[in-house]
């Protein structure tokens, strides 16, 4: 069944991760990506964690498949000489208010099979001799690794089974019969069995565009990181996570030593102005309108005002970013950070506001949809990977 034609669309790491699984197993791929990199946005703009998993509802796609693709990433990036590194993380408690939040994350971490402990305040020192703690939650599990290399590596082993992979190729239209897919692209058509959208920040429109509504729709959030100067990169032995608040999709501003020995912190959570937009200057007026026009959007910011000013306001000061950092490690002052670039996450919104908080694949006729795939989806793409697989085994199936 796996010797038919399936077109990707998207070259971050979760359709790259599909493309080299079909094409090892058979199927003949090709995969369109508009940049002239893989990995341009999403997957190369994250602080390059490998999560254990303490954070997702029990039982959930997130929760399933993050505990599982921490084994395989890691593991992959072994097998493959890829720099990472299993560090462990303190999520912090840093008042007493905290403590209901960390205890109950702890309950889940457990639930969900993380090897998790909860730590007094002196032993969490033992880990980070300057984090400010009255409690902490140890993850043991959590690494960090270079995601980018795995896109690479990824397309590599792709291509050498035979996958056709084409940068630049921005498509321009998509046309789904009983027959087949047909994709358009500005240097030519690609006609195949099965389409299979992994497009991120564009996977909604992908969606409209071959004849499926989507359940949700793609709002873009920037994250902004800073990095410490050299100097003060001592302070950070490895990851600090504060209390994460349970009703965002955001872990908070965090500090996270990377796989080169430079310490990231960041991002904080801000309305982009474009899909792709990585600073305030980049406006995109179709995206903007799009957003701030969706009654799900609209319905979200009327429930966090306070919030979203909040998150604007620390975009806009250094000084209120470093007083979030402080929270975390006391020493930390504005003088002791500088900007580090930004991200775009793709936050999957349903129409009446709620945020998406697992992963969402939705399927038609010859299509298969990754519509939520936002952290830990870069931890598990290889098993994201084997789910669209098994998808597509049995999509492939029914038409023979």
């Amino acid at each position: 069944m796996f010797n038919r034609r399936v077109v990707i669309v998207g070259g971050g790491i979760v359709g790259l991760a599909v493309a080299e699984r079909l094409a090892r197993r058979g199927a003949q791929i090709t995969l369109v990506e508009k940049e002239a990199r893989w990995a341009a946005h999403q997957t190369g703009h994250n602080s390059g964690v490998v999560h254990a998993g303490p954070y997702y509802v029990p039982g959930s796609m997130k929760a399933r498949m993050c505990q599982a693709g921490n084994r395989s990433m890691l593991q992959f990036a072994a097998d493959n000489g890829i720099a990472h590194r299993r560090t462990g993380k303190l999520i912090v408690a840093v008042t007493e208010s905290d403590l209901p939040r960390l205890h109950a994350l702890h309950e889940r971490a457990l639930a969900n099979g993380a090897v998790a402990r909860l730590i007094t305040a002196a032993e969490a020192l033992d880990y980070e001799p300057h984090v400010r703690a009255v409690a902490a939650l140890r993850i043991e599990g959590t690494g960090i690794i270079d995601y980018v290399a795995v896109a690479n590596a990824l397309a590599r082993l792709a291509q050498a089974n035979g996958a056709e992979l084409l940068l630049n190729t921005r498509l321009t239209d998509i046309a789904v019969t009983a027959q087949n897919v047909t994709v358009q692209h500005f240097a030519g058509v690609v006609r195949a069995d099965l389409l299979i959208n992994c497009a991120g920040l564009h996977s909604d429109r992908i969606a409209l565009l071959a004849g499926l509504t989507p359940t949700v729709r793609i709002i873009p959030f920037r994250g902004e990181y800073y990095e410490l100067r050299e100097p003060r990169r001592h302070l950070v032995n490895g990851l600090i996570y504060p209390v994460p608040d349970p009703a965002l999709p955001f872990l908070g501003v965090h500090l996270t030593r990377m796989i080169d020995g430079s310490v990231h912190a960041g991002p904080n959570a801000v309305l982009a102005l474009a899909r792709e937009g990585y600073a305030w200057g980049q406006m995109n007026l179709r995206d903007t309108r799009d957003a701030v026009t969706y009654r799900g959007f609209l319905h979200l910011a009327r429930r966090n005002v306070r919030t979203g000013a909040q998150e604007i306001a620390r975009s806009f000061s250094k000084q209120l970013f470093a007083a979030s950092l402080a929270r975390l490690v006391p020493q930390i002052t504005r003088d002791d950070i500088v900007r580090a670039g930004a991200g775009v996450r793709a936050q999957a919104i349903r129409p009446n506001g709620s945020l998406a908080d697992d992963f969402i694949i939705q399927q038609a006729p010859r299509q298969i949809h990754v519509l939520n795939a936002p952290s830990p989806a870069a931890t598990s793409a290889l098993e994201i990977a084997r789910h669209i697989a098994t998808a597509a085994a049995a999509e492939l199936s029914r038409l023979s």
